[in-house]
């Protein structure tokens, strides 16, 4: 078992985090309850879940990096939606885009590890 904070992806997605939470200051005020919370609540879980799955079984942990998975899809699907609304721009976009395919990335690489050293127990 190993601790969260010297996982690569916790550490990439903790900062995407602030980020979020940063750049939705400037989403509209009727968005508060709305997208504003919906981005940090998907953003927010993916580090979160890391940090929990990594105090679990390896094959626990397995499925934790799969809800994470399933968290950063949202948020990918979140930011898309800030972008049509034009509360962010396409500039910002590229980037929370990029964070988001790198971490979904990260996750992956992840999973394959974590199966393989739960196959070989």
């Amino acid at each position: 078992m190993q601790h969260f904070r010297n996982l690569a992806v916790w550490q990439r997605s903790h900062e995407l985090v602030f980020r979020i939470y940063e750049i939705s200051r400037t989403f509209p005020k009727e968005e508060l309850f709305g997208l504003t919370s919906q981005m940090r609540r998907s953003a927010a879980s993916i580090p979160a879940n890391l940090a929990e799955g990594c105090g679990r079984t390896q094959p626990e942990f397995a499925h934790f990096v799969q809800i994470v998975f399933g968290s950063a899809s949202e948020l990918e699907y979140h930011v898309l939606l800030a972008r049509d609304l034009r509360y962010i721009g396409p500039s910002d976009f590229g980037l929370f885009n990029n964070d988001v395919q790198e971490i979904k990335r990260m996750l992956s690489g992840l999973g394959t590890k974590i199966r393989r050293a739960t196959s070989k127990m």
